[in-house]
């Protein structure tokens, strides 16, 4: 096998896997070095989104909320079934199997693009005339590889807490708490992000009680204010606790289970018991093992690799992409990022609009938002309208059963340019892609108001929310 490449991309997630197929439809002769294995011991593409990540989080989302919808909702429908159990091994199966046809769908696309994979670790060794040397390690077996250019895309991992050691068994990062054998009576989460409320809602569907302990002050404070809010209500409906301002103490884990001792928003020490804990405080970047530090590969002070707007190291002929540098850890924002180096890289004009990457949550409801939120603009001293829709006078949300939240879009107070969409309700996952593409092709909230919106929808609850910027709201 030939080792000297045009392109060595070291990562195989989806910013590295994304790069290396684009890089090759573009022409160049590519590699792609990553290390992740599957169960069975054989190379499994994808990185930690699809091995466990987002994939297999959203499977077991979908799983969950069948059988609390079959629990809890389908009465309403006429539809009553006695004696309903939920079957863990089996909806892990579920998942895995999801996980495994998906990772083995990157293989057959590096095949079909002819992308040359290589299972390892990568790390830099040196810059020789026009070449970089790079490592593949995988166990005992070493191999060097050459490439012009190297495109680093290794990721990220759960970030820890000094004095909490994840075993997977007791106290868990989100790899374990994707592999659970049962569905722990009391669970406990750290961390009131993503992570967190994804797998707190997926275990508490399934019957555990669960406890979020955050540190921050505010819940979600990422997300428009009212948003934030509405959805805190909505999952303290669902009976997940969620405590905010909270000082972690010491943390054991027993026989039993985990004991966890803190300091709640007012000062007060608490102490609370748990079968299971789960530690989802945020990501932090791959670079160690990269030999970042013998080539002198410039990173930040967060870890991060630095790069310019074109996502060019201190390096010659380096670059990197997706959770190891700036900006959101998003998988899309690295596939696109991954699409626009390549892009760069043949001379054409790679781009990614930061103001447009959508962020979405996919608890029940459904929480996405693009854009600025309120306290962004007041905070900005930028002018703007508001106008809001809630789901529950929308016909299709009362069919489906979820009319809870609303959508609220922003405008320029004198433009009327949508500055920022937040919506919290059914589907909000897809329907942020209509707000996406509305502010980048820079459109108006009137522009919105006067696109005919398929009735009976959940879309015309945005079609309202555009409507009502201007005071002129039909349903509401």
């Amino acid at each position: 096998m030939a080792n000297n490449f045009d392109i060595v991309v070291i990562g195989g997630g989806p910013g590295g896997y994304i790069a290396a197929i684009r890089a090759a439809q573009l022409g160049f002769n590519v590699a792609c070095i990553d290390a992740w294995k599957n169960k069975a011991g054989k190379p499994s593409l994808g990185g930690t989104c699809l091995n466990v990540g987002c994939i297999p989080s959203k499977a077991l989302l979908q799983s969950s909320e069948n059988y609390a919808q079959l629990q809890h909702d389908f009465a309403d429908h006429g539809i009553t079934v006695d004696g309903a159990k939920m079957d863990v091994p089996k909806m892990i199966a579920r998942k895995d199997k999801i996980v495994d046809k998906l990772t083995a769908g990157v293989s057959f696309l590096f095949k079909k693009n002819k992308v040359t994979s290589l299972l390892g670790t990568g790390r830099l060794l040196k810059h020789e005339g026009e070449l970089w040397q790079v490592e593949v390690k995988d166990g005992d077996k070493v191999e060097v590889v050459s490439a012009t250019r190297v495109i680093i895309a290794t990721g990220s991992s759960p970030r820890q807490i000094p004095g909490i050691t994840v075993d997977n068994v007791n106290i868990l990062d989100n790899e374990g708490a994707l592999s659970l054998a049962s569905t722990p009576a009391r669970l406990g989460v750290i961390g009131a992000g993503v992570i967190g409320l994804e797998m707190g809602s997926v275990w508490r569907r399934l019957g555990s009680e669960v406890t979020i302990l955050e540190a921050m002050p505010t819940f979600l404070g990422a997300a428009d204010e009212a948003l934030a809010k509405e959805a805190a209500k909505l999952f303290a409906k669902q009976g997940i606790q969620i405590a905010t301002g909270v000082k972690l103490g010491k943390v054991s884990n027993g026989k039993k289970g985990v004991s966890v001792e803190y300091t709640d928003a007012k000062g007060e020490a608490q102490k609370a018991e748990f079968d299971k804990l789960i530690v989802a405080v945020g990501r932090v970047p791959n670079t160690v093992g990269l030999g970042a530090e013998e080539v002198g590969l410039k990173l930040n002070e967060r870890g991060q690799v630095e790069i310019d707007d074109h996502w060019t190291t201190n390096l010659p002929n380096v670059y990197a992409i997706g959770d190891v540098v700036r900006g959101p850890m998003l998988a899309h924002k690295a596939m696109d990022e991954g699409v626009a180096l390549a892009e760069t890289l043949a001379g054409q004009k790679g781009h990614i609009n930061f103001d447009t990457i959508p962020w979405v949550i996919y608890t029940n409801p459904e929480i996405a938002w693009v854009g600025k939120t309120e306290q962004q603009l007041k905070a900005e001293g930028v002018e703007y309208k508001a106008g809001r829709s809630t789901f529950g006078a929308n016909g299709r949300a009362l069919g489906l059963g979820h009319a809870d939240g609303f959508v609220k879009v922003l405008a320029d107070a004198k433009t009327d340019r949508v500055l920022g969409v937040h919506i919290i309700g059914p589907f909000a996952s897809e329907m942020v892609a209509e707000a996406v593409m509305a502010m980048e092709f820079s459109a108006a909230s009137e522009d919105i108001a006067r696109i005919v919106h398929a009735h009976p929808s959940l879309s015309e609850v945005f079609h309202e929310a555009a409507l009502a910027v201007d005071k002129r709201a039909l349903h509401g």
